[in-house]
């Protein structure tokens, strides 16, 4: 099949349009040509945002399958729907976990758990996205997949609850630096590697079943925040690491930015039934445990450190919240 995407080369995207590649599809991608293509994909250079630009970049490409990992505001599927209507047998839309209400009303979450989300704009805006592709849906039969990945992982990112896609987190423990975790650490996350992830949704990629459904992919191993900063720091090589734990609502406060990202996500327990999943796609099973993973992110991003992605930004949120809770906690 020949796939379009919209995002192929980031945290998420790239092992995917691997996996596909690998599968024998014929994947092009929409890029600004800010980052490189792969050679063996076909880059198609446009700004996505724009109609017109769009229309004419893609003039004699006719996809089987369009996967969006780049729609976060209402207008980004729009202009897909514009695109695509009537053009494509099935459109993929990447949206996220974080679309059901927090904290979760039971657990494990399944894909008919409520939704709506009160504490992060990123959240309400993917599930504007959804809403709006599922009117389309039952009003034009719009062939929209809906795929919410949670707490996702590559090569590339170090996941932790302040910011996963810069290696500063790490290079605190490495330095010595402490971190913090919500609370008391002990929460329970689910962090799923990419190609596990690439891995279910290839299997939904040209389902004609799957269209007008909903699915999440996520690894079935549960860690708490301590086991997570205990299994990086493992993989770093750093036999003492300096985790303090501190109140969310404190968190919060003091560094208000990370309210939509705790409160309305890594604060409250992440654990999810991938029953749905492996009734489409049998024999999908994630594969890859954390202390692999993990190890592997170090590794690569160890000799890739023009990649890291430094941010004293980081180191200052870090700092401040550790010094002001710490300072709170001596008074």
């Amino acid at each position: 099949m020949k796939i379009l995407l919209i995002g192929g080369t980031g945290n998420l995207s790239t092992d995917c349009a691997a996996r596909l590649h690998e599968h024998g599809h014929e994947i092009l991608v929409v890029t600004r040509g800010r980052i490189a293509v792969p050679a063996e994909y076909r880059a198609i250079r446009a700004e996505r945002r724009d109609l017109a630009a769009m229309r004419a970049a893609l003039h004699g490409v006719q996809p089987d399958v369009v996967i969006n990992f780049l729609g976060f505001d209402l207008s980004d599927v729009q202009v897909d729907y514009e695109l695509f209507h009537n053009a494509v047998p099935q459109y993929l839309f990447i949206s996220s976990a974080t679309v059901y209400t927090r904290p979760p009303r039971r657990l494990p979450m399944t894909e008919e758990a409520p939704l709506g989300n009160n504490w992060w704009d990123y959240a309400q805006k993917k599930l504007a996205c959804e809403q709006w592709l599922r009117e389309r849906w039952e009003e034009t039969r719009f062939p929209v997949t809906i795929v919410r990945p949670s707490h996702t992982y590559s090569q590339r990112w170090i996941p932790n609850p302040v910011s996963s896609s810069s290696y500063t987190f790490a290079a605190r423990l490495e330095r010595g630096q402490p971190v913090f975790v919500p609370d008391d650490g002990q929460n329970r996350w689910t962090l799923t590697a990419a190609t596990d992830f690439a891995a279910g949704l290839s299997g939904l990629v040209g389902q004609a079943k799957a269209v007008g459904e909903a699915f999440h992919i996520t690894s079935d191993e549960v860690l708490t925040w301590n086991q997570i900063c205990a299994e990086i720091a493992a993989a770093l090589g750093v036999p003492s690491p300096d985790i303090v734990q501190v109140p969310t609502e404190f968190i919060c406060q003091t560094a208000p930015q990370l309210t939509g990202t705790l409160k309305g996500d890594k604060a409250h327990p992440g654990i999810f039934d991938n029953a749905k999943i492996r009734r489409f796609v049998p024999g999908f099973q994630c594969r890859k445990p954390f202390r692999v993973g993990i190890r592997e992110s170090v590794a690569w991003l160890r000799a890739h450190p023009e990649q890291q992605n430094l941010n004293p930004q980081v180191d200052a949120l870090c700092d401040g919240v550790i010094g002001a809770w710490r300072q709170a906690s001596t008074a």
